[in-house]
C-alpha cells in the first residue's frame, strides 16, 4: 500500500473517533438534562418524617430536690449580758424539755438585783411608816384636833408610799425573771446540733455570743427529730399534682438503699416569681433517727395523670400567629395544619390535651417553606436521628 492511502486511513478513522465522542457527549448530557427535570420535579415534594400521638403515662412522675429540716428547731440566744460559767451539752446530745444546757455569770446584773431587793426593804419600811402616820392623823381628825387638809395630805402619803411598794415589788419581779436567764436550758425534748460557746466566752442579752467576726450568734440550736419537715420547691406546670393525701418517695446520699415515705403536709399558696416553683411541705416519720436536719434528699413524686392526654415529639411543635399548632398529612400525602393545646413540655417531647387523635400523622421537625396543603413524601428517618439521648430517656419514663 502507499503511503497516501495509509494517511487517509488515519483521517478516516480520527474523524470516526470525533464523531463518536461528539455522538457520546450529545447523549450524556440528554440524559443529564432528564436526570436534571426529574430531580426536580422529585425535590419539588420534600421527604418528612411522620410520627403518631402516643396517649401519655397513666402515671405522672418526677423528681425533684429537696430540704429535709427538724420537726422543730430552735436557735438560743442569750437573754442576760456575762461570761459562760460553764456548758453542759455538747453537739448531739440529747436532751429533755428544762434540761440545763449552761450557765452565765452576770456580776452586774446580780448587783442590781440586789440593790432591788435593798430598795424593796425601802419601800416596805416607808409604807409602812405611812400607814401608821395616816391612821394616827385620821383617829385625829375624828376629834377635830387637826384640820382636815392635814388629813387629806397624810392619806396621799399613804398612796403614794404604797405605789412606791409595788414599783419596788415589780423591778425586784423583773430582776427575778432575769437571773432565771442565768440557766440556759432545753426548750422543748430534742437533740442539741449546735453548740457555739466555751467556758470564758461573753455573751449580750439578746444577740447570743460574740464570733470570730464580730457578729453575734445562737448559742445552742436544739432540734425536734422524732418527726422531720421536707421541703420541695415543685415547678408551677406541676403544682396540680399537689393535693392532700399525695405520698413523696424519697432518698437521701448517706443511705441510698433506703426509700422513706414522705406525707404532704401543706403548700405555699403563691410561687416565686424568680423560680416559677411552690414551696411544698411533706413530714417523714423518723423514729429511728436515721435522718438529719439539713440532709438534701431527692423525692420522687407521682400522680394519676390527666386522661385523653397524648405526647408528641417537641420538634413537631409549629409556632405560628394562629397559635400552637402540629402538621399532619391525610391520606393523600396533603399537609393540613392543625391548632392544639399544649400542657406540660419537656426537651424531646410535648403533652398535647386537646387537638389531636390517636390516628393522626405528624410531620416531625416540619421544613420552614411547608405550606397548607403542600404535598409531602413519607420517609424513614436514618438510623439515630431520633434516638437522641433525651428521647431515649423519655421513652424509658413512658
Amino acid at each position: 500500500m502507499s503511503v497516501p492511502s495509509k494517511g487517509r486511513i488515519f483521517v478516516i478513522l480520527l474523524l470516526a473517533v470525533m464523531v463518536a465522542d461528539i455522538g457520546y457527549l450529545l447523549v450524556q448530557r440528554a440524559r443529564n438534562a432528564v436526570r436534571i427535570q426529574n430531580d426536580a420535579v422529585y425535590d419539588r415534594i420534600p421527604d418528612v418524617a411522620l410520627v403518631h400521638p402516643k396517649p401519655a403515662p397513666p402515671t405522672l412522675t418526677m423528681t425533684l430536690p429537696g430540704t429535709v429540716s427538724a420537726w422543730y428547731e430552735a436557735p438560743i440566744y442569750a437573754q442576760v449580758s456575762g461570761y459562760v460559767k460553764m456548758w453542759y451539752r455538747d453537739y448531739g446530745a440529747v436532751v429533755k424539755k428544762g434540761d440545763l444546757l449552761a450557765e452565765i455569770n452576770t456580776p452586774r446584773l446580780d448587783a442590781e438585783y440586789a440593790q432591788a431587793q435593798a430598795d424593796l426593804k425601802v419601800a416596805q419600811a416607808k409604807y409602812g411608816l405611812a400607814t401608821i402616820t395616816a391612821t394616827r392623823w385620821r383617829a385625829m381628825g375624828q376629834s377635830q384636833a387637826v384640820s382636815g387638809q392635814s388629813v387629806s395630805v397624810q392619806n396621799a402619803n399613804e398612796q403614794s408610799a404604797k405605789a412606791e411598794l409595788e414599783a419596788a415589788e415589780h423591778k425586784v419581779a423583773q430582776y427575778q425573771a432575769m437571773i432565771h436567764f442565768k440557766n440556759i436550758e432545753a426548750p422543748f425534748d430534742g437533740v442539741v446540733i449546735a453548740r457555739n460557746i466555751n467556758v470564758g466566752d461573753y455573751v449580750g442579752a439578746g444577740s447570743g455570743s460574740m464570733n470570730a467576726n464580730g457578729t453575734a450568734s445562737e448559742l445552742f440550736t436544739v432540734a425536734d427529730t422524732h418527726a422531720m419537715r421536707l421541703f420541695v420547691s415543685v415547678p408551677e406546670t406541676f403544682s396540680s399534682l399537689l393535693r392532700p393525701g399525695l405520698v413523696a418517695k424519697v432518698t437521701v446520699p448517706q443511705f441510698p438503699n433506703t426509700v422513706f415515705e414522705a406525707k404532704f403536709l401543706t403548700i405555699a399558696k403563691g410561687f416565686d416569681p424568680n423560680t416559677r416553683t411552690v414551696i411544698t411541705e411533706f413530714s417523714i416519720d423518723n423514729a429511728e433517727q436515721k435522718l438529719w436536719p439539713g440532709s438534701f434528699a431527692s423525692v420522687t413524686l407521682s400522680a394519676p395523670a390527666d386522661k385523653g392526654i397524648y405526647t408528641i415529639p417537641t420538634g413537631a411543635l409549629v409556632f405560628q400567629e394562629h397559635g400552637m399548632q402540629v402538621a399532619t398529612v391525610d391520606a393523600q400525602d396533603t399537609t393540613h395544619f392543625h391548632n392544639i393545646t399544649v400542657g406540660r413540655m419537656s426537651d424531646a417531647y410535648t403533652e398535647v390535651s386537646a387537638g389531636l387523635s390517636a390516628d393522626d400523622r405528624i410531620i416531625n421537625n416540619p421544613p420552614a417553606d411547608l405550606m397548607e396543603g403542600g404535598k409531602v413524601r413519607s420517609v424513614e428517618p436514618e438510623k439515630g436521628y431520633l434516638s437522641t439521648p433525651a428521647a431515649e430517656k423519655e421513652e424509658d419514663d413512658e
